[in-house]
């Protein structure tokens, strides 16, 4: 079951309706005995999110957080965007949950997991600007959705607790637990755990993938990796985890001028290790493709939406073969 698309307006009702809906009680919601009729979200606190965070930098050992105000007040300073103190920037532990319509847990089906840029919030910027769930809703992917907020509408790109050895682990440990209650059944929580997971990231959200992928714990659950736009930094450990993982998963991404050194960088490496990689667009997403793809003219801020097609992550998560809905 796939359905016609949704427009964004039709969506934007849906969701701000949904959401509302699925804080109030979303643990009542009764396990469904097929597709799901309706698409289920929820912004669920989590033990295991990315913040509050108050250990170490993984780069040189020092405390996170590592400024402290006249009032007393604890924060971080941002190599970009200046001091941010916790308690605003550092303290949302929430986590969007969400099911789309026509989700089935009884076939196969995968979880897409997604790190936000900067500069953004979870309903402003995941759902709306970006329209994460109403691209993912559009595909004809059978997946939930999971996306953590880091940074608070801030110029940081720290990954906070995903720093930590295991900690993507755990993470998705409890994720298992939050799909399987807004599905209706925590004794669904088992087939969630096992579920293979894409991991997409934009943007700022380069750091905690990369830590996600590396020391995050979740070994050949991660089917394959998608970067937008998001190719900025920590090449040594994109290129290690595509050369480890490269016959059990994908990895493509797509890149503007904003990230092209970092897509160069992780290419030459690529090179180095003999490990062949295209530089078109892909027609599949299966495990032992690696791609990188440049686009011209298209704006970073725009790129979750518009890139070389309108809503590109739709247009990568129809080629994810294996879950069709």
């Amino acid at each position: 079951m796939v359905g016609p698309p949704l427009t964004r307006r039709a969506f934007g009702r849906l969701a701000t309706g949904l959401a509302a809906a699925a804080l109030a009680g979303p643990a009542a919601a009764a396990a469904p005995h097929g597709p799901l009729a309706q698409a289920r979200i929820a912004y669920y606190p989590f033990g295991t999110a990315p913040f509050p965070y108050d250990g170490d930098k993984p780069d040189d050992g020092t405390p996170f957080l590592d400024t402290t105000g006249n009032d007393g007040r604890v924060g971080h300073a941002s190599p970009r965007g200046g001091v941010y103190y916790a308690d605003q920037t550092y303290a949302d532990n929430r986590v969007l949950v969400a099911l789309p319509v026509g989700f089935d847990l009884r076939r196969k089906a995968a979880i897409v997991v997604f790190f936000h840029g900067n500069n953004a919030t979870l309903e402003r910027d995941v759902v709306g600007r970006q329209k994460i769930m109403l691209q993912l809703q559009n595909s004809t992917l059978n997946a939930a959705l999971i996306a953590p907020q880091f940074a608070v509408d801030a110029r940081d790109s720290s990954a906070g607790r995903f720093w930590l050895p295991g900690a993507f682990a755990q993470f998705m440990g409890e994720a298992a637990s939050a799909l399987a209650r807004l599905w209706g059944s925590h004794g669904a929580r088992a087939a969630f755990a096992g579920l293979p997971i894409i991991l997409v990231a934009y943007s700022g959200g380069y750091n905690p993938a990369a830590y996600a992928l590396t020391v995050g714990g979740v070994g050949r659950r991660m089917r394959g990796v998608v970067l937008l736009d998001a190719l900025v930094g920590e090449d040594d450990k994109f290129a290690a985890w595509i050369a480890a993982n490269r016959r059990s998963a994908f990895f493509f991404s797509a890149y503007s001028d904003a990230s092209a050194a970092g897509n160069a960088a992780t290419m030459r490496r690529l090179a180095t290790r003999d490990i062949d990689f295209g530089t078109r667009l892909p027609r599949q997403l299966a495990p032992g493709t690696i791609g990188f793809y440049k686009t011209d003219g298209v704006d970073h801020d725009d790129y979750m939406t518009n890139a070389w097609v309108d809503d590109p992550l739709t247009w990568l998560l129809d080629r994810v073969p294996g879950f069709p809905r």
